[in-house]
């Protein structure tokens, strides 16, 4: 498979006269991407010094030469969504600056816009609540910080073209997991538009090698894997195929889930930008030295595709040693910091991410990259069996361009108790749920709602000021979510982690936490509706102020699978440790 550079082409200009990238207009080379089958390069690492770290990002859209939308976060020197490395402790100061033109100007992107009641009298980026087409903000995706303006807040903040620089300004919380966290715009009604385009980047808190010492030393690598349209929509399945069932379409217009494995994908993917299309997935490529161990950081920053990642040696699954999920290193019992959990294969749904080693193949050796085939359920999109790049063994690979301390300091004793050593105040009980617009038309569009049991299903509203759900700070809670619909769902809270306890009735003992979890669909092969169990840690005073909860496929939350939450400050720790007497479950829902 032929090799290409992926050769810069917005450079800093330092000439006289120099204006920042914000009052420049761009004209074209807009977001530009690497080559099929291109050699995988890592986003530019961007460091706090000094307990700071200070960026300014400014997000532009276009499109490429098939008039496809492109959207991505540029820094000062005009790279991509470079990563973000800040430490436990450090201050961020980000600058968002808004370039984005209107798609349709006047036209039925305009008409789509959300807006809260006061955005007809409000110019403040903090209160406007204007949700459209060329608006943007930041979320920080698993990050346990305050959902407030110039911090955490999707709600209401959002930031306009010509509006000035906007500044998020937050600290990382000093107790916060070291591991792979993200950033995202997170714009109501127009979020898969722009991620789909591309507009997403890895925040990295150092240090995991501080709680997994067996990690100690290791160069890292940092893959953020994305999906986009179809490159080649029209095109026939790959030969190598075997014939699948006729080809459907959902209301969506996305390839329809067919249960085989094969066909054509709903999404076209890409590694670190390098794409990988329909039909023949020509797979780009990822080079390191000969059986050279590595931690690999995979991030699926997809809007709408499932993962099931695997490390293959020939045609032999490789063991990944996981030390890291959702940005928190596993075994919160591994005092020394040496055990991994060993997989085969790695699910990730969308928002996701999963720290592991990996040991390369011999010089020589056939490797690849995949992602097997996820079943969405009847309802659901095709996520098929596909490659996403090459590993090619060679002894002139490149070093990474980061490698983790040798002899790093453990980290000190948590502070709280372990989530599941704690005693819930109460269960409360949701479901996601699906509705035809136009009941007796089949073909109408579907309406997705998130509904706390006992309250009337209904799209989400961003405009409102009452919480779907109240919380008290200090307490921890569980929450039982159900499928009551034919399509994976994955859930998904902002500012917090929980601790899955139970996955289709069935109790799991998981030793570490998530943010984002599949909920199994509906198959009307089961009595009750499919179902997790997860413990809600709002212990931490960050989680007090109003935030969502939702399903992180994106054309689901822009369309209403969405809730919220208003955390109210509590003055000490309300709940309980377990004790052997009381152990026994709370199991009355409260609302």
């Amino acid at each position: 498979m032929p090799k290409s550079v992926w050769i810069a082409v917005i450079a800093l200009c330092v000439a006289p006269g120099f204006q920042p990238l914000w009052a420049q207009v761009p004209t074209k080379n807009i977001c530009p991407r690497p080559q099929q089958a291109s050699t995988v390069e890592e986003p530019e690492d961007l460091r706090s010094q000094n307990g700071v770290l200070e960026v300014e990002l400014t997000a532009i859209d276009g499109a490429d030469g098939n008039g496809a939308a492109r959207y991505c976060y540029t820094d000062a020197a005009g790279r991509e969504s470079p990563n973000l490395r800040a430490n436990p402790g450090d201050l961020v100061i980000l600058h968002l600056k808004n370039a984005l033109t209107d798609p349709n100007p006047g036209g039925t992107g305009a008409a789509q816009a959300h807006s809260h009641k006061q955005a007809q009298t409000s110019s403040d980026p903090c209160t406007s609540g204007i949700m459209s087409p060329v608006s943007t903000n930041l979320h920080f995706h698993g990050l346990t910080i305050p959902p407030v303006c110039h911090q955490d807040d999707v709600m209401k903040t959002s930031v306009q073209p010509g509006d000035a620089p906007f500044e998020y300004r937050f600290r990382i919380p000093e107790d916060e997991p070291p591991g792979l966290y993200w950033y995202h715009p997170h714009i109501h009604g127009f979020s898969k538009q722009q991620l789909l385009g591309g507009a997403s980047g890895a925040l990295i808190v150092e240090g995991i090698e501080r709680a997994k010492k067996v990690a100690a030393g290791l160069p890292e690598r940092v893959f953020i894997i994305r999906d986009q349209d179809l490159i080649n929509p029209n095109a026939p399945p790959a030969k190598s195929e075997p014939v699948v069932p006729k080809f459907m379409i959902d209301r969506d217009g996305d390839a329809a889930n067919n249960g085989t494995g094969f066909g054509k994908p709903a999404k076209d993917l890409s590694i670190n930008y390098v794409p990988v299309p329909y039909p023949d997935y020509p797979p780009a490529v990822i080079e390191m030295k000969p059986g050279e161990r590595q931690l690999w950081r995979v991030l699926n920053a997809s809007a709408i595709t499932y993962l099931n990642l695997q490390v293959l040696f020939g045609h032999a699954p490789q063991p990944l040693g996981l030390v890291a999920m959702d940005g928190v290193p596993m075994n919160h019992n591994d005092e020394k910091g040496e055990s991994v959990d060993t997989q085969t294969h790695i699910g990730l749904p969308p928002g996701a991410r999963v720290e592991f080693i990996v040991t390369g193949p011999a010089e020589g050796q056939s490797a690849l990259l995949v992602t097997r085939t996820v079943d969405t359920g009847p309802g659901g999109e095709n996520d098929p069996n596909r490659m996403l790049a090459k590993i090619i063994a060679s002894p002139n690979a490149p070093e990474p361009r980061s490698r983790l301390q040798s002899a790093p300091e453990p980290l000190p004793p948590a502070r709280e108790a372990w989530l599941g050593d704690v005693r819930p105040v109460r269960v409360r009980r949701l479901y996601f749920s699906e509705k035809l617009a136009v009941p007796d038309d089949p073909t109408s569009a579907v309406e997705f709602y998130l509904t706390v049991d006992g309250q009337e299903a209904k799209m989400f509203d961003m405009s409102s000021e009452t919480p779907n759900i109240v919380a008290q700070q200090g307490t921890v809670e569980d929450w039982i979510i159900e499928n009551r619909s034919s399509e994976l769902h994955a859930f998904h809270i902002h500012q917090l982690h929980f601790l899955l306890l139970d996955y289709m009735g069935r109790p799991v003992n998981e030793d570490f936490l998530r943010d984002t979890i599949n909920v199994p669909y509906l198959s009307g092969r089961t009595l009750a509706y499919p179902s997790v169990r997860l413990r809600m840690d709002f212990r931490d005073p960050n989680t007090v102020g109003m935030f969502v909860y939702h399903c992180h496929l994106l054309e689901h939350e822009d369309k209403g699978m969405m809730g919220s939450i208003r955390v109210e400050r509590g003055g000490q720790t309300l709940s309980q440790p377990l004790s052997a007497a009381s152990a026994s479950r709370v199991d009355q829902p409260s609302r």
